[in-house]
């Protein structure tokens, strides 16, 4: 992680004020998202309706969330109410170009990491495109009735029926000021359809006015196909590897699973490269699903990943029950 993301988080989520340019800057990124939201409001840009239900997936902050396995755990829920969803996404930190149709088989440089992991957990079409009005309608193409926009708060321009805000319960929003004085992408707002919060525990679920999730990670996968429980590894000294939003959260999980963890934290979506996994004590590497689709190809014998589901509270499936049936019926029956 470099020395200007650790000052960003400091800054962000600690008590070191942000200096006289960050603050400028903030004005200047604030001024542009009120003019662009205007724009939207007054009919100059116009949103794109498809046909289908669209959800929207998302955060008002940068950084992870567990935004990725909830639309996993929504698609999976909304296909077993006999939906046939399909997943849209920009694909961010993909080097390919345009439109890609994300399968089992497409590696993350051409697909991007969290759509490719959405499309080997799940199954259903995912699309990944800069124009996500173009990804849904090609989504709909391929049969789907039902869309899921994966981070797409702010892509105001394919219109949607339903936005769920994925709050991380412990950080907030941080120092509450926009980027990049602060980690939000956009003002704190009403109208906002459904907020969800991640939580690190259960008991810390309970203590959230809003529905809530907590990841859970059970057993360890390596790349030939062994899967060992998590829970037999205590006490084993690992190199810890994350390269999501949060890496703390993920070294965290295994400290409590009772693992002894050296931490190598790398900022999110970042581009690994086999030297990354290269560490000069010779320990078992355990790291993140989402990185794992990256690292691979080129991944030592002894790299390990952690699957993780999101739980959710009964109040969040439900809450989507009431969306559905008061927001889109009306308007796609």
């Amino acid at each position: 992680m470099s020395p200007l993301h650790r000052h960003l988080q400091t800054v962000w989520f600690g008590d070191r004020a942000p200096g006289l340019l960050l603050r400028m800057l903030s004005g200047v990124y604030g001024a542009v998202v009120r003019v662009r939201k205007i724009a939207y409001r007054r009919g100059w840009l116009r949103t794109q309706r498809i046909g289908v239900p669209v959800i929207v997936v998302g955060n008002l902050t940068v950084g992870g969330s567990g935004k990725t396995p909830l639309v996993i755990a929504l698609v999976e829920y909304l296909a077993a109410q006999g939906w046939t969803p399909g997943v849209v996404s920009r694909g961010y930190g993909r080097s390919s170009r345009g439109r890609v149709e994300v399968g089992v088989d497409t590696s993350a440089q051409d697909g991007g990491d969290e759509p490719v992991l959405i499309a080997r957990r799940t199954g259903v079409p995912v699309v990944v495109d800069a124009d996500r009005v173009a990804a849904a309608r090609r989504c709909v193409e391929l049969g789907c009735d039902i869309i899921i926009a994966d981070d797409g708060l702010q892509h105001l321009r394919l219109h949607r029926d339903i936005e769920i805000e994925v709050v991380d319960a412990a950080r907030g929003y941080g120092n509450g000021r926009l980027l990049p004085a602060g980690p939000l992408r956009e003002p704190q707002r009403d109208g906002i359809d459904l907020r969800i919060a991640h939580c690190a525990s259960v008991a810390a679920c309970e203590s959230v006015p809003t529905p809530a999730f907590v990841l859970v990670g059970e057993h360890l996968q390596s790349g030939d196909g062994r899967s060992e429980p998590l829970a037999a590894w205590r006490g084993r000294r690992v190199h810890a590897v994350a390269g999501i939003g949060h890496p703390q959260r993920f070294f965290e999980c295994l400290r409590v699973a009772g693992l002894d963890v050296v931490e190598h934290p790398f900022t999110d979506h970042h581009a690994f490269v086999a030297e990354n996994l290269l560490f000069a004590e010779r320990l078992p590497i355990v790291m993140t699903e989402k990185d794992w689709v990256k690292c691979a190809p080129f991944a030592p014998a002894d790299a390990w990943h952690l699957p993780v589901r999101a739980e959710c509270s009964t109040g969040f499936f439900d809450a989507v029950d009431r969306l559905l049936e008061t927001k889109v019926a009306h308007r796609h029956g």
